[in-house]
């Protein structure tokens, strides 16, 4: 027995081998991969050679502990069936329907605290966002938006429009999506009527009229342009809390810090999902984080935003579209069977 794995080869190169399919371990089990997500900006650096050589892939993800160094797997959202386990795994595995970090492959080996069993209402494409569903909410537990706030968020691919989706649930007195793909600013206004999505060029009068005039309240950087960061500074009002959510790999970023950011005590934070903001770490976890990011998937059903389907034998035609065109590519998800 076989199986395929997608391998990052080196810049605008990846591949998929043939290799012997993994047998559990002890306390492991065997799971069959039914669909995985691509992550589009992460995954769109890895592709074009865009992060730093030798930094960790994750080290929070025991199935990611490698290095970025040429070549190697990655992927992070995959959904499955187990399929086969070690004789010291508890009953009550086999046949179910799992979550796991795992890289694009079609069959692995893992142990059973790093599935998460996939709740029976919850289908397979809706599942394979769980990870970027657990981004937005780790986004809005370190945003904290308060009742009444203002809120802007720059960026609607899909940690944009998942954390958007999240803050329409929010009674805020307004929320404004700024991207520049016409099709991304439709879905993000389709998201709640209170919503009001806007071009970079047309957001200058539209977040400057926020507040009473004061500008946002809050403000989400989840673009992966370092120029929206900048626009994002140049447009916040007195003490507004930038929280940057993107990652630009090893591309720099250039704000300009002698206009408002100085004089506005404008904050600007980190946000990532590896860790718990401090807190929160008394009373949360990280399995508890998921379990919210789950029920989420089910209100929401971020499925309809996948774009591209793709059968996992054509996966390297589907990341060389995601670099050509990735205004165009808002989520691929593989399929591994037909």
């Amino acid at each position: 027995m076989n199986r395929t794995a997608l391998i990052f080869e080196k810049p605008r190169s990846v591949s998929l081998q043939t290799e012997a399919a993994p047998t559990p371990g002890p306390g492991e089990l065997l799971v069959e991969t039914r669909f995985s997500a691509v992550s589009s900006g992460t995954e769109r650096l890895f592709y074009r050679g865009g992060v730093p050589e030798g930094m960790a892939l994750d080290a929070a993800i025991p199935a990611l502990a490698g290095r970025a160094k040429y070549p190697f797997k990655y992927g992070y959202a995959a959904v499955g069936r187990v399929v086969g386990a070690d004789r010291d795994v508890p009953e009550g595995w086999a046949g179910r329907r799992v979550f796991a970090f795992n890289p694009h492959e079609s069959l692995f080996a893992a142990r059973p605290g790093d599935l998460y069993p996939l709740p029976a209402d919850v289908a397979w494409r809706d599942a394979v966002f769980l990870p970027n569903m657990e981004t937005a909410v780790n986004l809005l537990m370190d945003g904290r938006p308060v009742i009444g706030a203002s809120v802007a968020v720059f960026g609607a691919g899909i940690v944009g429009l998942l954390t958007t989706a999240l803050l329409v649930r929010f009674p805020l007195s307004a929320l404004v999506s700024v991207d520049p793909n016409p099709t991304r600013r439709t879905l993000a206004g389709s998201l709640g009527e209170q919503v009001r999505s806007v071009a970079p060029d047309g957001a200058s009068a539209v977040l400057s009229a926020l507040a009473d005039g004061r500008g946002p309240d809050l403000v989400y950087e989840v673009s992966g342009r370092p120029e929206a960061l900048d626009q994002a500074v140049a447009l916040a009002g007195f003490d507004t809390r930038i929280i940057v959510g993107s990652w630009y790999g090893d591309r720099r970023c250039s704000l300009d810090l002698g206009g408002r950011f100085h004089r506005g005590r404008i904050r600007i934070e980190s946000s990532q999902v590896t860790t718990l903001a401090p807190g929160l770490r008394g009373r949360w976890s990280h399995r508890r984080r998921l379990a919210t990011a789950m029920a989420m998937i089910r209100e929401i059903s971020p499925s309809r935003f996948i774009s591209h389907e793709v059968a996992f034998s054509r996966a390297p035609e589907a990341y060389a579209q995601l670099d050509r065109d990735p205004d165009d590519v808002l989520q691929i998800v593989f399929r591994y069977r037909d």
